[in-house]
């Protein structure tokens, strides 16, 4: 799921991007919920309690995994038949089983742990 929202909050804050997080977990939620608003970007995110492998994706154009292969795995028939072609998907430390990245980056964060970001176009 979205975790505490950072990913959608940081792209509606430094790029003014609109997004959806979604998690199953009711506290994740109201995490997320209370980062948006204190920063500033409540009007352009939006958190779903929902499961991520039963919402409709179709209307993406970018697409932020943050799930383990696994789960990816399980995902992708799903966003196959959903996603436009042209839909960027970036899975976080956890590759799509099955799908070819265009590019991958290896980034650090704030604590200098090393992650892998995969993105792929469809």
């Amino acid at each position: 799921g979205c975790g505490d929202g950072r990913i959608v909050i940081e792209a509606a804050k430094k790029f003014g991007a609109r997004g959806v997080g979604v998690d199953i977990d009711p506290q994740r939620i109201k995490e997320c919920l209370a980062g948006a608003k204190k920063a500033k970007v409540e009007k352009l995110v939006e958190f779903r309690l929902a499961d991520a492998t039963k919402i409709d994706v179709s209307s993406a154009t970018v697409l932020a995994l943050y799930l383990l292969s696994e789960s990816n795995e399980l995902l992708r028939p799903r966003l196959e038949k959903q996603l436009k072609p042209g839909t960027r998907v970036v899975a976080h430390d956890y590759p799509v089983p099955g799908w070819k990245a265009k590019k991958v980056v290896h980034v650090r964060d704030e604590t200098g742990k090393e992650h892998t970001l995969f993105l792929y176009i469809r």
